[in-house]
């Protein structure tokens, strides 16, 4: 039998929903931003339906919270969501590296060096959006080459607010401190070495430590 493969081109709401979802990763669209969807609408040149569409996808991701009758904002997470978050890594990160180091360690192991070494550049270059991308690279790696779809899907539902906050709360603090840039190092090493149990508590402290970062920069925000 033939393939019946489709080779199927986005569509408007799903190309709104990607460059949004890129506008809340990158801070162009702040933690609690509102949402004109109307504005929205004419500077993507659609009608307000694909708009919508994808405020519904966002949401899905909480990535935007919509209030009927009142609007749509980006998400901002209160310390209890904060906290349910990274148990959440904390609980699937380190068995993502472990199938990932089995499934396929070479591919994981050159894009999570790669994500190292994009670190320091911004690091030295002290450019906040490009380490969070690095820091968001290295993270996705783990899952991408883990072999699990099922881990992958998980992982994406949070994958996005995670994001968000690295680089709306905690990339800023990372290019000025080396702590997180060390951990990744070392985290790095111990995935080239199979050291999964000095991985797990590495990556515990390393997303509890994150997970503290974001809960003093809401503080102060």
């Amino acid at each position: 039998m033939k393939s019946f493969k489709l080779d199927t081109p986005k569509s408007l709401s799903q190309k709104v929903m990607l460059r949004l979802r890129q506008a809340i990763i990158e801070g162009e669209l702040k933690l609690g931003a509102v949402i004109a969807e109307e504005r929205l609408a004419q500077s993507f040149g659609v009608s307000r339906t694909p708009v919508r569409e994808a405020m519904s996808l966002l949401q899905a991701h909480g990535l935007v919270v919509v209030k009927p009758q009142v609007g749509s904002f980006v998400f901002t997470p209160s310390a209890a969501d904060i906290v349910e978050l990274c148990t959440f890594r904390i609980l699937i990160e380190p068995k993502a590296a472990e199938l990932a180091h089995g499934h396929d360690r070479d591919g994981a192991l050159k894009a999570l060096t790669a994500a190292v070494a994009d670190m320091k550049q911004a690091v030295a270059a002290k450019d906040t959006l490009a380490y969070g991308s690095a820091d968001t690279a290295f993270h996705d790696a783990l899952f991408v080459h883990c072999g699990n779809h099922y881990l992958m899907q998980s992982y994406q539902l949070i994958a996005g607010r995670v994001a968000a906050l690295r680089t709306n709360l905690s990339s800023p603090l990372d290019v000025r401190t080396p702590a997180s840039f060390d951990q990744h190092r070392e985290l790095l090493d111990l995935f080239e070495r199979g050291k999964f149990e000095g991985f797990t508590k590495l990556m515990t402290v390393h997303i509890t430590n994150s997970g503290h970062a974001y809960a003093r920069a809401l503080e102060v925000a």
